[in-house]
């Protein structure tokens, strides 16, 4: 029996129909973070101009290729493994990376050690893109009572997990060589932030 998420079932078209757009130019995304492979075995037959390169724990790749390889896509490798905490990612040539509800899982370095990591992907590339989906507090508050008690739930769990403010996420881009230049509302009260290389125009 395959893993299965009940949000990547809810969130998956509100996503796509962003990255159709944010997408359209981009040849190569490298998923972080991919758990049950549900998002990627969603996208890649719906953005064929790319190629979808998954990535997670080796403990979580039996999961994706349960998915991948249900929907047989010619651009949908192998997952690749990677730990964002290790400064040796694997070497690709992708153009933009993507993943969704990671930075409240991850311990704090965690998140800054993913940033770095994506900035140094991109930092080859005349440009580059970086698509984040999640839950996130605006100026150190929640915005959402249903946020508030999924941050509380989160450190129930652990201490170290919780949402992430944007201030927060927009510092520690900048020091990737990344900037923040969009934010999307998504439902039950996510974003989508659009982090560009080399950008200087921040999303207001």
């Amino acid at each position: 029996m395959k893993a299965y998420s009940d949000s990547c079932e809810r969130n998956r078209q509100p996503i796509l129909d962003v990255l159709v757009a944010e997408f359209s130019e981009i040849t190569k995304v490298l998923e972080i973070g991919s758990g049950t492979g549900q998002h990627a075995a969603f996208f890649a037959p719906r953005l064929r101009q790319l190629v979808w390169q998954t990535s997670d724990l080796a403990e979580n790749h039996a999961d994706i290729r349960s998915w991948i390889d249900e929907v047989e896509e010619v651009n949908l490798p192998e997952p690749l493994e990677l730990d964002v905490s290790s400064e040796n990612w694997p070497d690709t040539d992708a153009d933009a990376v993507f993943s969704a509800n990671t930075a409240h899982i991850m311990n704090w370095d965690m998140v800054c050690a993913m940033m770095a990591g994506v900035g140094r992907q991109l930092a080859s590339l005349d440009s580059g893109r970086f698509c984040l989906y999640g839950p996130f507090n605006e100026k150190g508050e929640f915005t959402s009572a249903s946020n508030r008690q999924f941050d509380a739930w989160l450190k129930k769990r652990d201490p170290s997990m919780g949402l992430r403010d944007l201030d927060e996420m927009e510092r520690i881009a900048g020091e990737a060589g990344l900037a923040m230049c969009r934010r999307h509302r998504m439902p039950a009260n996510n974003l989508l932030l659009v982090f560009d290389k080399d950008q200087t125009t921040h999303a207001r």
